[in-house]
């Protein structure tokens, strides 16, 4: 048997464990008589798993009232969606006898005596019509969205067809502070009422019952390996797949591997991304935790020398980009498994380079 564990970013792994509650939001909303939102942004830290488990709801929507397009955030998303709609076979014929004709827009697509089209957005708004004339629905999914203009035109466009009450759609996933500036785009209102859903850690018990069986071992040694996860979806993935590899070494003698894994992967971009503010208190947070799993907040607030108020803009922040749990009312702690002893390694080559 393969490997069932994926270490690549963004392809759904043969060995997943499921968010039900989640995706299941999502499904019920968006299928209700009266839905009451055709838009969610799933947002959380690299490998935390937005990208499956938006794939997994993409899924349960491939059925015939449905159509479901993926588009890429790189490329002019009006042109991309009105190409690859025109293009699924069951719905070609309907857009074909309306004689709609995209050839202006470079898609090849002419139709003889055909109503030529010259705008895109409007192109789409004519399509759309027809898909609620059919009874069929549109979901559309774009991943790893950042506040960039083809984002924010295709985001007007997509307005207007909410306004114009056609059946149509939208996913969306990106790091909290892409997500973040494009919801403040004044000209964008629908999008900042849009709601979010932040992607938690994954449940330890179900990660240790994949592990037991997977590897037919004990619970207590399927225990120690989910611990070592912290739910974080890459490092579940990660683990398995390294101890898959290495199946006769023990837990302990896998922890270089894992380690260097998780920096190169993750770690050292997430690092790369954090404010000097931010890494102070992620440091600093990190020294006090190699020891301990979490932090009293009055004692990070007495090493720092930060007052309260000052502190919680710093720890909003992180928990929303899902670096910091603060559920333990008074504590803090991190989310990611052998952060800290990476974030305090960090801390100590910076300051030799200082």
């Amino acid at each position: 048997m393969d490997n069932p564990f994926n270490i690549s970013f963004g392809k759904k792994p043969y060995q997943y464990i499921s968010r039900f509650m989640q995706s299941h939001k999502v499904i019920d909303t968006f299928t209700s008589e009266n839905p009451s939102t055709n838009v969610y942004l799933i947002t959380g830290l690299r490998g935390s798993g937005k990208t499956v488990l938006m794939t997994e709801i993409e899924r349960e929507f491939k059925e015939d009232d449905w159509i479901t397009i993926e588009l890429n955030p790189e490329q002019d998303l009006l042109e991309d969606l009105a190409s690859k709609l025109y293009s699924i076979p069951k719905l070609k014929n309907h857009f074909t006898k309306a004689k709609l004709d995209l050839s202006l827009f470079g898609l090849g697509i002419s139709i003889e005596d055909g109503n030529k089209q010259t705008n895109v957005e409007a192109a789409i708004g004519q399509m759309l019509e027809i898909l609620k004339k059919q009874k069929k629905y549109l979901l559309i999914t774009i991943d790893e969205v950042t506040n960039s203009q083809n984002i924010k035109a295709f985001a007007h466009a997509f307005q207007i067809y909410l306004r114009q009450e056609h059946n149509i759609f939208l996913i969306m996933t990106g790091l909290y502070e892409n997500i973040f500036n494009l919801q403040n785009e004044k000209t964008l209102t629908f999008l900042y009422r849009a709601p979010k859903i932040y992607i938690e850690p994954l449940n330890r018990i179900a990660i240790m019952n994949s592990y037991k069986e997977l590897f037919n071992i004990s619970e207590a040694e399927a225990g120690k390996m989910a611990a070592l996860t912290n739910g974080y979806a890459f490092a579940y993935q990660l683990l398995g797949y390294i101890k898959w590899e290495n199946k006769d070494k023990q837990l302990e003698e896998l922890m270089p591997e894992y380690d260097q894994y998780l920096q190169d992967f993750v770690y050292e971009k997430i690092w790369s991304e954090l404010s000097e503010k931010d890494r102070y208190v992620i440091t600093e947070i990190s020294k006090a935790v190699l020891d301990n799993s979490s932090l009293k907040v009055g004692d990070l607030l007495k090493n720092t020398g930060m007052s309260a108020s000052l502190f919680s803009s710093y720890r909003d922040r992180l928990l929303k980009k899902g670096i910091i749990d603060t559920s333990k009312y008074g504590y803090i702690s991190l989310t990611l498994p052998r952060f800290a002893k990476y974030v305090t390694a960090q801390a100590l080559i910076e300051g030799e380079m200082l």
